[in-house]
């Protein structure tokens, strides 16, 4: 974060020309008044100027395109980077020809590069934390699509065979989504066993309630 000490006849005089060096608006920067400054006597003897602290407020939209964008030409990728702000979270969308190399198997590397935008734009920031929710040909809403199916055919089979399952491994998001489909159900419940990353739900039968 760029940060600019300076001093004018005034606050406001200091604000403008940190404002003009800086080349940006008001509302992009923090102002920290290091000393107010006094006119003096008759407005010359004693005189003191004010001083200022400015920093450029993190950009994260800018810093993320940027990681993103240096990450994608590594890999050989040509991509469309769209981001979109909303309150606590980034979201970021993917568009080319080749972006199953950037999804990867199961979404792993989608998620492995989600999981570093989001320590970049965060890292050292004083500001208020963001969330970074990054997917490309609309594959997070797809994939928990085939999560909500799976939790439901689980459900049928351990109903119905009296037998616990344990699920694949999956990572936090896709366990969540797991839990959620089923949290309602009145025959079964789930519960996550084991260690990361090769934690994963297991899917188990509702004792009945005897008279």
């Amino acid at each position: 974060m760029k940060t600019l000490e300076i001093s004018g006849k005034t606050v406001d005089e200091a604000l403008k020309s940190a404002l003009k060096e800086l080349n940006v608006t008001e509302d992009k920067v923090e102002v920290e008044v290091l000393e107010q400054g006094s006119k003096g006597l008759l407005g010359l003897i004693g005189a003191k100027p004010a001083k200022i602290l400015v920093k450029l407020k993190n950009n994260y939209a800018d810093s993320a395109r940027e990681f993103l964008g240096n990450v994608l030409d590594s890999m050989g990728v040509k991509a469309e980077i769209q981001i979109k702000e909303e309150k606590d979270t980034i979201k970021i969308s993917l568009e080319g020809p080749n972006m199953g190399v950037v999804i990867g198997y199961r979404g792993e590397t989608l998620d492995s590069l989600q999981y570093l935008v989001s320590l970049v734009i965060n890292k050292g920031n004083d500001e208020q934390y963001k969330r970074v929710v990054l997917d490309s040909e609309n594959y997070r809403a797809k994939r928990e699509e085939t999560l909500k199916r799976l939790a439901s055919k689980t459900a049928y089979k351990v109903n119905k065979n009296g037998r616990c399952f344990r699920l694949e491994a999956m990572n936090p998001y896709e366990r969540r989504i797991i839990h959620a489909a089923l949290q309602n159900h009145p025959d079964v419940y789930t519960y996550s066993e084991g260690d990361e990353p090769f934690r994963r739900v297991v899917v188990e039968v509702k004792k009945k309630k005897t008279s």
